[in-house]
């Protein structure tokens, strides 16, 4: 996979919104879990878990967008499987917002691959989860 390529079952379409955001749709027949990256300014945050029924969209950031780029990682809780990359991020197993990507282990946390969504600059960004081998809509 290309440094900042999406993973197989995953593609972005740009959704025209007011409000703006980023939005992720999991079009999916299993319930999966996002965690999300993203830096502010100077600053690196992750934050996690958003729990995404199969067939359904969940915003996970609202307002417009305050990065070009996006990072996340997501985990198919009913038939096992990731959607990850090569950006290494940290996590942990329940809700969590860490600040700072460096360190994770050392600082008690996993360190986790997320992928790279790149939105363009837009106001707002969707991003599709589809099955692996499945093409979503949009481009990546």
């Amino acid at each position: 996979m290309e440094a900042g390529a999406a993973p197989d079952g995953v593609s972005g379409l740009t959704a025209e919104t007011v409000a703006g955001g980023l939005r992720l749709c999991n079009r999916t027949t299993s319930r999966v879990g996002v965690a999300i990256g993203y830096k502010e300014g100077r600053r690196w945050t992750t934050e996690g878990w958003w729990n995404v029924d199969a067939s359904s969209c969940e915003t996970l950031m609202a307002g417009p967008l305050v990065s070009r780029f996006y990072y996340v990682y997501a985990i198919d809780y009913d038939q096992g499987g990731i959607w990850g990359g090569k950006a290494a991020m940290c996590t942990r197993d329940k809700m969590f917002t860490i600040h700072g990507i460096e360190d994770c282990v050392a600082r008690g946390f996993d360190r986790t691959g997320f992928f790279e969504v790149d939105t363009g600059e837009q106001r707002s960004w969707t991003v599709q989860l589809t099955e692996p081998g499945e093409i979503g809509t949009g481009g990546r």
